[in-house]
């Protein structure tokens, strides 16, 4: 349901931003100031759409709109992230690429919450921190706005362990504030390969392109029941939603129409909460260049859609690694298929390995399964206690980190210049359950190779989904 924060990153043209930015709702989540080019060359956007029954002040929403947008109660929802899409823009600012997340994913939780389908990263860390809250004695307002920058700074950290990058900037709208902008500027141009009916989120569309606003708009993005691909056809909904949102506002037409245009301010700035340390001013000067043709959607790799889980039931299968190389690779060209990657000798990296799990003989265990893969034993030992596993390298030793976060199933990398050159050094945390974690070399405790099993794409696909029209989908 996130879809309508794009409208924050292209709304270049409005003449009064002050009484945009103004009336957001601002969290201090601690994260970084993008600026014009962050550390990692890229600016890195977290958007969220809440399935709540609040507005982003906090407020129960009232139950004639809950009753308008078939939301049930104000009980129901909880506060799950239904839409999760990482807005990525490289240092050239002229183009941009929305990856989702599909809500079931089953991922490693920050927080020390386990493994659990992604959408639940929120609510895990804002029940917990209300519970704390509450025992100590702080009042109900107090107690819900910083169980929610809780929820929040345990889904970002989620999404940095799962896909290897910082996180610049944040976003977030719930339900009613996506209505109030659909019909702000007056809907958006969709089409369906055929007609639906779903009780369930309230869609009920004939085949064919139309123009959707308010309560069919959310029916819209949120059906996933009766949907060949269930949860996977919701994501492509929304980004096919989201690109016409973003075709509209760019083409002007919102941005010239003086009544639309401060109908959507006044829309968006009682719906959408960002970090407080986001120029939300500065970043669309930014991306005054930005065309259609140059915002694509994409999808993170997924493996099995019906992944049995000890505890969440079906989710859909993850591989981290995978995830990691296809964020990584995002915007720049294909290798070419006539010249094979050159393969990372493994012989050339001492791995030394530290205990700070707290787990009898993990280390020797974990350094067992990297010299299985050709890696040159280096000493094993303890380490104070950590939470975070992290590998460690020295100068000019990426590469060789790489290739040992790699077999360890994604265990985020950071350079040490105390590190000698040639050796990579590993620190086991408490959340480390990879190759070695339960007495066995190989797979890690899953083996998520579905992503990496899937058939080769399919020339007679259809095009990615940009920006620059509209694509029929289920």
């Amino acid at each position: 349901m996130l879809s309508a924060a794009i409208l924050v990153v292209t709304g270049v043209g409005w003449q009064n931003l002050t009484a945009l930015t103004d009336g957001l709702t601002k969290q201090d989540l601690s994260i970084a100031d993008a600026g014009e080019r962050p550390a990692d060359g890229a600016v890195d956007i977290m958007l969220v759409g809440m399935d709540s029954r609040t507005d982003s002040k906090g407020n129960p929403l009232p139950q004639n709109i809950l009753n308008e947008l078939q939301a049930g109660g104000s009980d129901d929802g909880g506060f799950n992230t239904d839409t999760l899409i990482l807005l990525h823009i490289p240092n050239d600012s002229g183009k941009a690429y929305a990856v989702s997340f599909p809500r079931d994913s089953y991922v490693k939780i920050a927080g020390g919450f386990g493994r659990h389908k992604i959408n639940s990263a929120y609510g895990y860390a804002k029940g917990q921190a209300a519970e704390k809250l509450e025992a100590g004695g702080k009042s109900g307002p107090e107690v819900e706005m910083e169980s929610r920058k809780a929820g929040a700074k345990n889904l970002i950290q989620t999404i940095q362990d799962l896909t290897g990058t910082t996180i610049d900037h944040y976003a977030e709208v719930n339900l009613v504030g996506f209505y109030d902008i659909t019909k702000a500027i007056g809907g958006i141009d969709v089409c369906l390969n055929a007609n639906v009916r779903d009780g369930f989120s309230g869609a009920n569309f004939k085949a064919g392109p139309q123009t959707i606003e308010g309560k069919n708009a959310l029916a819209f993005v949120r059906q996933r029941h009766g949907l060949p691909l269930g949860d996977l056809d919701r994501v492509v909904r929304q980004q096919v939603f989201m690109a016409g949102l973003a075709k509209k506002m760019l083409s002007a037409g919102v941005l010239t129409d003086s009544t639309k245009r401060n109908d959507m301010i006044k829309a968006v700035s009682g719906a959408i909460v960002l970090d407080d340390g986001w120029d939300i001013t500065k970043f669309a000067l930014q991306m005054k260049d930005m065309t259609g043709g140059n915002m694509t959607f994409q999808t993170i790799p997924t493996g099995n859609p019906d992944l049995q889980t000890p505890e969440d039931g079906s989710a859909v299968e993850v591989d981290e690694r995978e995830v990691r190389a296809f964020v990584k690779n995002l915007g720049k060209a294909p290798a070419s298929s006539t010249a094979p990657e050159a393969k990372f000798d493994n012989s050339t990296v001492t791995v030394d390995v530290r205990n700070a799990s707290g787990v009898p003989g993990l280390a020797a265990q974990v350094q067992q399964s990297l010299v299985a893969k050709g890696f040159k034993a280096g000493p094993t030992g303890n380490a104070a206690a950590l939470t975070k596993s992290v590998v460690r390298y020295g100068k000019a030793g990426e590469a060789g980190a790489d290739a040992v976060q790699e077999v360890l199933g994604g265990v985020p990398t950071e350079e040490d210049v105390n590190v000698p050159a040639g050796t990579v050094r590993v620190f086991l945390g408490s959340d480390y359950s990879g190759p070695g974690a339960q007495g066995f070399t190989g797979s890690g405790a899953l083996n998520l190779d579905g992503a990496r099993q899937q058939p080769a794409p399919d020339p007679n696909a259809p095009k990615p989904i940009t920006a620059d029209g509209v694509r029929c989908v289920n």
